[in-house]
């Protein structure tokens, strides 16, 4: 899926489903994503928790507090001057990233919306752009777009994106007929 900008006049999102994850994609994801420079990647670690990231045999050091879960659902991205109409690529309790060929700069805050599958209601929450994976011509950069943390989570917020999570994983974790 391509995304693109446009006016402020826009329909809501289209639900799309999730897709099956598994390890080794999760892991060829994240390194993917870890070509961010380090500093664009603030607020990824485990700053809070006080741990030590595990660092992989290639030299690679996982930053990240909570796990992410692969998905392919829309999202609407709102600025005051533009919607960005994308998908998200992953979802972990504290954010998202976006797939995007035309990611917004790092500081900026958005509104974002999607419904998970199954969802009565989409989430309508605040993000700001944490990190950024720019398009890259005639490179290996598959995975361009951008790292949206949530902020100003309500409580009822914050419990319906850790219930789709706690789904998610358990859906994923459950033996298939």
């Amino acid at each position: 899926m391509t995304s693109q900008r446009s006016n402020k006049s826009a329909p809501p999102p289209a639900v799309l489903a999730a897709s099956p994850a598994t390890s080794a994609t999760r892991a060829n994801a994240d390194k993917r994503d870890s070509s961010a420079p380090a500093d664009a990647r603030a607020g990824e670690g485990n700053e809070a928790s006080g741990s030590i990231p595990p660092v992989s045999s290639d030299g690679w050091q996982e930053r990240r507090s909570y796990e992410r879960f692969e998905v392919t659902w829309s999202v609407d991205c709102v600025t005051d001057e533009t919607f960005l109409y994308a998908s998200i690529a992953n979802i972990s309790e504290m954010g998202i990233f976006v797939r995007t060929i035309d990611p917004l700069p790092v500081g900026m805050q958005l509104t974002l919306r999607f419904a998970p599958p199954g969802s009565a209601d989409p989430f309508v929450l605040r993000g700001t752009v944490q990190w950024v994976n720019a398009v890259r011509p005639l490179s290996d950069n598959l995975n361009p777009g951008m790292g949206v943390r949530f902020i100003d989570l309500s409580a009822d917020d914050r419990e319906r994106i850790v219930e789709t999570i706690r789904t998610i994983a358990y859906l994923r974790e459950s033996p298939s007929d």
